[in-house]
């Protein structure tokens, strides 16, 4: 099979398409056969061992794993023993475990982990949504986010932002999203209640206050935040925040007891893609997609997102549109 592989750290110059084996799914497995799949800021930081302490877990010198790629969305095309759920055939989409594997023609899930049956009449490049609606749902709910509350989420435009907004609307929260202009229109299609234009207005001096403040591009701090925030209010981060301070004010947050900064850990599993295609299903969820881009362009994909400047998310077609 093809695959996007590197094999030392570095700009997206280490990638190459290559032919490796196609992996056989063991007991308690299945074979996906790849459609599509995505690259994310995720994918780019792993290609250069950012931030460096994650390089005891990924590899100090090169990596463990050479094939990239979180977000998957395929076939089934075999199952090992012991598998009832998922049959060849089958549509699927879902998580990788790790971050790893998806940028390439097959992979290897276990049965139960992150994977669940597509909804009905979704193409394979917008079923390729669900590690912003995994964080973005991961976030919400460690808030306990639900009617009557009041969400700013800032960076309503990215792949976890759009899927924010949504999970937020979905949750029957009033939103609202901060942006660029030229997402303004987007981000309020999405079932923002207001956008702000933060090119226009320092989104820091408004009157309003909120239950929850959800940066979701690691742009903003506590500290420019906390007026903002409701007596209890909470301030949550995607990103760790300069010197790290996110981890820090949830830690000391968490000693208090009071909630005031939250960094939930993601786990990835069915329940997360339970919500996901129930979500799509009800119609309050869909894929914002920016760019799609062939199998052999994945190094192409990859500078763009580390522009910094994607609108959702960026698609890589691995099969042939079916």
């Amino acid at each position: 099979m093809k695959a996007s592989v590197n094999t030392r750290y570095g700009t997206p110059d280490v990638l190459h398409l290559r032919d490796v084996p196609t992996p056989e799914p063991g007991a308690g497995e299945v074979l996906v056969r790849v459609h599509a799949t995505t690259v994310s800021r995720t994918d780019t930081c792993a290609l250069r061992a950012h931030p460096w302490f994650v390089r005891p877990e990924i590899g100090l010198f090169r990596p463990k794993r050479t094939i990239l790629g979180l977000d998957f969305a395929g076939t089934v095309a075999a199952v090992g023993a012991g598998v009832a759920d998922l049959r060849p055939g089958m549509r699927v989409f879902g998580l990788t475990p790790g971050g790893h594997g998806a940028h390439a023609e097959f992979l290897v899930m276990p049965a139960d982990g992150a994977i669940a049956e597509m909804p009905e009449g979704l193409a394979f490049p917008r079923a390729v949504l669900c590690e912003g609606a995994w964080y973005a749902n991961t976030y919400l709910q460690a808030f306990g986010l639900g009617p009557g509350h009041d969400v700013l989420i800032y960076g309503g435009s990215g792949a976890i932002g759009t899927a924010a907004v949504q999970l937020a609307k979905s949750c029957g929260a009033a939103v609202t999203a901060v942006t660029s202009t030229p997402h303004l229109e987007l981000v309020r299609s999405l079932g923002a209640d207001r956008v702000i234009d933060y090119t226009a207005q320092d989104f820091a001096q408004i009157p309003d206050r909120f239950d929850l403040v959800l940066d979701a591009v690691g742009k903003t701090t506590y500290g420019r935040c906390k007026h903002l925030l409701k007596p209890g209010g909470t301030f949550s981060a995607t990103d760790l925040g300069p010197f790290w301070q996110n981890i820090w004010l949830a830690f000391w947050s968490g000693v208090r007891r009071n909630r005031r900064v939250l960094m939930p850990m993601p786990v990835a599993g069915r329940p997360v893609m339970d919500v996901i295609k129930s979500r799509i299903e009800a119609g309050e969820l869909r894929a914002v997609i920016d760019r799609t881009y062939p199998f052999d362009r994945i190094a192409e994909a990859y500078c763009y997102v580390d522009t910094g400047q994607k609108t959702g998310i960026v698609v890589i077609e691995i099969a042939a549109p079916s």
